[in-house]
């Protein structure tokens, strides 16, 4: 249970400071984040040219040219938790979206599990996608294939592939952190520009390889290149890991609310707005390179992926070009990822809720941003990539697990949400309000019961398949069982080791949020001058 939420002062969404406020929120993150850099970072966090190019050949390789279908299936059920996240975006616009909903809508003890397993799955975001240079540097320049010299196996299931994606991910970890601790203006600048150069490689590459075609677009509807045995349903969910994978992390924008001009009117917007560009340029993304792909039979798709093709078809100078448009993208997730899990562990640790809370919860005044939990993040994502660096299934593993440990944290939102919109059904579940713009809060009024339910139907089945043992996924051996149920049992110790700090610290008892309006309230005009300078476009 959480005690009553205290007073708000100032509405959060206003824009105007809330330094001098005696209750609530004090405006200390700098609001630097205009409409497209609250797109950017939603859709930097999907980053359909990174994950599709980690992915594709796994993908490919588990269910064959069929497992394109797993893309809409799994944009649809994207879409629907979307849809429920745009609403609360709304009505909560605050750092640590995810663990803020989720203790609103259900109490501060889920909130804080919510928010924990967020925090570590964000982490291992980070790291899963610091790892996706392996898949784009060394076709670029074999001089990054630091691990072995130029000649050796670059593959990310190699022993030299695995052990050099972490040096490479380790040095880009180090990059982003340093670009987080400088500020929000700098971030938000870095992740536009690696979103529209991404947004351009997305064109220029999917309209090259439509022009290159060696089959037509029925290629998906058959399982060509699949070389399992049995029956192709449970290959067909295994392949599904690359599209859950891709289409994760649009509620990024809600955790840049505080840092975003006019977030009530924004944030829902460019929530949707990430995931449905991202779903549409990455549809035709795998189905272009599935048409464009020289063989679909010899193990080089699988084994090489998209930057195959591209190398294969476009040749040496335009597919190192468009590789290079990757790098910049791969920069760009890495990048929104963290900072998005700098401020998660912000949020926490601004209501002492999580061990060294002080120095995590503490805002630079030179730069207005939390410098130790950009640090912590980044750190913490190298130690995940350290401790497995002779594990040649990091990949898979670490895409898989950190996933399921984000649906885990989602489902840790809509479940609540779905019961309160049937506990208050008859007064429309959430309540109403306005935005910057005076306008109606984004609602899904009478379909938002609907919505939500088939929300949490298709994260509970998808989350079950991510974490199910299987041997490809997570134990490339073939015979280590604890790396084959390393999933549930990592989930097991992380929830273990966060309800005895929970409970060693009381925390049930300790944590009190403070209330945020559920609509815009326009700030007094003497906080309101002073917040006018420190606008402008990003």
């Amino acid at each position: 249970m959480s005690r009553p939420e205290l007073p708000l002062a100032q509405d959060p969404g206003g824009g105007g400071p809330t330094g001098h406020a005696p209750f609530g929120y004090q405006q200390e993150l700098r609001r630097g984040v205009g409409s497209f850099a609250s797109f950017a970072a939603g859709f930097s966090f999907v980053s359909i040219l990174t994950t599709v190019f980690q992915l594709f050949g796994l993908g490919f390789g588990l269910g064959g040219a069929a497992f394109f279908w797993t893309w809409p299936l799994v944009f649809a059920g994207q879409l629907l938790v979307a849809l429920c996240f745009a609403e609360l975006a709304a009505r909560w616009p605050v750092s640590g979206a995810i663990y803020q909903w989720s203790s609103r809508l259900t109490g501060t003890t889920t909130g804080w599990f919510v928010g924990w397993i967020m925090i570590i799955g964000q982490i291992l975001t980070v790291a899963a996608a610091a790892i996706a240079a392996q898949a784009v540097l060394p076709g670029i320049w074999s001089g990054f294939q630091i691990v072995g010299g130029p000649g050796a196996d670059p593959s990310v299931g190699s022993p030299t592939g695995a052990q050099n994606a972490v040096l490479l991910g380790c040095v880009l970890l180090v990059i982003t952190t340093v670009v987080n601790i400088l500020g929000i203006r700098q971030m938000a600048a870095a992740t536009s520009f690696g979103v529209t150069v991404e947004i351009i490689g997305v064109l220029a590459l999917v309209l090259l390889l439509f022009f290159l075609p060696e089959r037509g677009p029925r290629v998906v509807a058959h399982p060509t290149g699949w070389a399992g045995h049995g029956g192709y349903f449970g290959a067909f969910l295994a392949s599904s890991l690359m599209a859950a994978y891709v289409m994760v992390g649009f509620d990024s924008a809600g955790e840049l609310a505080e840092e975003t001009h006019s977030p009530r009117r924004t944030t829902p917007r460019t929530i949707l707005r990430a995931l449905i560009t991202s779903g549409v340029g990455g549809a035709l993304l795998i189905l272009s390179g599935l048409m464009a792909a020289r063989s679909l039979t010899d193990g080089q798709l699988a084994a090489g992926g998209l930057s195959w093709v591209l190398t294969d078809r476009l040749g040496g100078v335009v597919g190192r070009l468009l590789l290079c448009c990757v790098a910049v993208a791969v920069f760009a997730c890495t990048l929104a990822v963290q900072t998005s899990g700098a401020r998660m562990m912000y949020s926490m640790a601004r209501e002492g809720a999580l061990p060294f809370h002080r120095r995590l919860g503490k805002v630079s005044a030179r730069t207005g941003t939390p410098i130790t939990t950009s640090i912590v993040v980044g750190v913490g994502a190298a130690l995940a990539l350290v401790v497995d660096i002779r594990q040649s299934a990091i990949f898979t593993a670490l895409s898989s697990l950190c996933i399921a440990l984000l649906y885990l944290a989602y489902l840790g939102v809509t479940v609540p949400l779905l019961v309160t919109r049937i506990r208050r059904r008859d007064s429309g579940g959430l309540p109403a309000g306005v935005d910057e713009t005076g306008r109606p809060l984004f609602s899904l009024g009478r379909w938002g019961v609907a919505v939500n339910t088939l929300a949490v139907l298709y994260q509970t089945g998808m989350t079950v398949n991510l974490i199910w043992p299987r041997a490809e996924i997570y134990d490339l051996t073939g015979g280590t069982w604890w790396l084959r149920w390393s999933a549930p049992l990592f989930i097991g110790l992380s929830l273990a080791a966060g309800a005895g700090y929970f409970l060693a610290r009381r925390l049930h008892r300790r944590i009190e949020l403070r209330h945020v309006p559920h609509t815009h309230i326009e700030p007094p005009l003497d906080t309101r001058a002073v917040a006018e300078p420190a606008r402008g476009p990003v």
